[in-house]
């Protein structure tokens, strides 16, 4: 018997929004993980909530590897990573892509500073050079903010640097994204990494940051989308390979086509599954 395209929408939307007991014997859905992710999993989480009556998702932050921690613990039934696992973490895990992003190096929009090629960051994030004026900038102290331990952009970063954990020096330490844009907005003279997507909203928003380019090539969601920039990363739903019907269908629901304007509008690049 042939179905028709109507009919699957049909049957989708029967699922999502007609049945307020679809998932009687357990409501709440608990994820944690990236905080890249987390603004965009809220929204959709809300988006959820709205078409299934009951049920509650709830979604903490803490950074990529407790994500992929607590899932395997079973803390959560869903772990948030901004970054591919390790073969030794994907043992038993069911892995999904629901968007790409990169990892910019980002300063206040006041610097005059545009462009950093990669030596150039060698050197700032190992202190061999400390002011502004050594890369076309003002005679100020650059203030070097890493990231704490277990965000995927501290190995995203130490790779592409060729550093180990221990090389990078940075004068403060943030965890959270908004912690970042925090000290960058406050101080002009500081240069973090974070995420292209959230550092893209947050411009949008007129928040005070510039995304330098990196080796000519603008830290923009475009040239993730091309493939062009340097630094480029999966966002990702992790899971258990065991049924669980409330967090099967809230990962088919945030990997449908229908939620790639809402990740667009969060300045990441969606993918099709």
């Amino acid at each position: 018997m042939k179905v028709s395209h109507f009919t699957i929408v049909l049957l989708l939307s029967t699922l999502f929004s007609s049945t307020p007991n679809a998932f009687a014997t357990d409501k709440r859905l608990s994820l944690s993980g990236s905080s890249t992710l987390a603004p965009l999993v809220s929204e959709l989480g809300k988006r959820f909530e709205s078409s299934n009556a009951g049920v509650r998702v709830d979604v903490q932050t803490g950074g990529s590897s407790r994500g992929i921690a607590d899932v395997r613990r079973g803390v959560v039934s869903i772990g948030m990573s901004s970054r591919t696992l390790h073969p030794e973490e994907e043992t038993d895990l069911q892995i999904f892509t629901l968007a790409m992003d990169g990892v910019a190096f980002v300063v206040h929009k006041d610097n005059p500073v545009s462009n950093l090629s990669k030596q150039d960051l060698l050197e700032i994030f190992t202190k061999k050079k400390t002011r502004w004026s050594d890369f076309g900038g003002t005679d100020d102290q650059i203030v070097v903010i890493d990231r704490a331990r277990g965000r995927s952009e501290v190995e995203l970063i130490t790779k592409y640097l060729g550093l180990t954990k221990k090389e990078l020096k940075g004068d403060l330490i943030a965890g959270e994204n908004q912690q970042c844009v925090k000290i960058i907005t406050g101080n002009p003279n500081a240069i973090v990494y974070l995420s292209v997507g959230t550092a893209a909203f947050m411009v949008s928003q007129g928040t005070p940051l510039k995304p330098l380019d990196l080796e000519g090539i603008p830290a923009t969601t475009k040239n993730v989308a091309l493939g062009t920039f340097p630094i480029v990363r999966p966002l990702l739903f992790i899971t258990k390979k065991d049924e669980n019907a409330l967090r099967d269908a809230f990962v088919s629901f945030a990997s449908s086509e229908d939620i790639h304007e809402l990740i667009k509008a969060h300045a990441f690049v969606p993918v099709h599954n």
